[in-house]
């Protein structure tokens, strides 16, 4: 948690989700045994612990979630360091007010009193739900689909191509920068259930020569560090990847195949006020 909070800090009070995670593994120099390392649906661990820390942020009032997709620090936020110990004490501060809430509603419910021993973080966030079903799509019906994400995230003309004859190019758009300027976008959606390795850019971006001004590279999975420096060297297309976690959020910020959820959370310091005898 004060990582998250001294990279907010850093990045200027804002940030996505990636670029958070990215500084953090940076900064404290974490290895790939820890950066690279994947949960059973296949997502990355490291950054799931990251998101959770987040939670636990908003909860606090650190961070400020009224925005889809951007990280930001509250004023709070911005002035609170937090060393391990704390972290650790409103981790647990958490949990307590947590199992109460449990504890009150089961009690409620059926009048049986349930058991909270369990505090243990869950393993996977529930959104991750969403990368299975798009795991489970069969590869044209994937490429489809992220044909719809692109246009509604701006693009235009986009188009397909048929599964015959791709030519390792999925589909197309047009990405209008302004009035004046606008790029030939080619894109390609893979089903991965672990990494993609260098080759597989390299590859598509061998497609890409002579056909788009750029491209973007579009997996359930997550990229190598070498993909990703692949996907940035200079002098060649320019490509972006869009790697499972990257995916859902794109999905989330649009409401696609997705409906939103309200859940209500109990305020307790509302509740003070009240609790006084007189």
């Amino acid at each position: 948690m004060g990582p998250l909070l001294d990279a907010l800090r850093a990045l200027g009070g804002s940030a996505k989700p990636q670029e958070v995670s990215r500084w953090i593994a940076r900064e404290l120099g974490l290895p790939p045994e820890i950066t690279e390392a994947t949960l059973k649906s296949g997502a990355n661990r490291f950054h799931n612990q990251v998101q959770w820390a987040r939670q636990y942020l908003v909860w606090q009032g650190l961070l400020d979630d009224s925005r889809r997709g951007i990280w930001t620090l509250s004023p709070l936020g911005w002035k609170t360091h937090l060393d391990e110990g704390a972290a650790r004490t409103l981790f647990l501060d958490r949990v307590k007010i947590q199992q109460a809430e449990r504890k009150q509603h089961a009690t409620t419910e059926t009048g049986v009193e349930p058991n909270t021993t369990d505090t243990e973080l869950p393993e996977e966030l529930q959104d991750l739900d969403l990368l299975d079903v798009l795991k489970s799509l069969p590869p044209y019906g994937f490429e489809l689909i992220c044909g719809r994400l692109l246009r509604e995230h701006g693009f235009e003309e986009v188009e397909v191509t048929q599964r015959s004859r791709d030519g390792g190019i999925d589909g197309y758009g047009l990405l209008r920068l302004s009035p004046f300027v606008s790029l030939r976008v080619a894109f390609q959606a893979k089903r991965y259930k672990d990494v993609v390795a260098r080759s597989a850019v390299g590859e598509f971006r061998n497609a890409l020569l002579g056909r788009a001004e750029k491209g973007v590279f579009i997996t359930t999975g997550r990229f190598t560090p070498d993909a990703e420096a692949e996907a940035t060297r200079d002098g060649v297309v320019p490509i972006e990847l869009i790697d499972g976690q990257q995916l859902i959020e794109l999905f989330h910020d649009k409401l696609i195949g997705v409906k939103p959820k309200t859940v209500y959370e109990i305020d307790h310091a509302f509740f003070d006020e009240f609790r006084r005898d007189s």
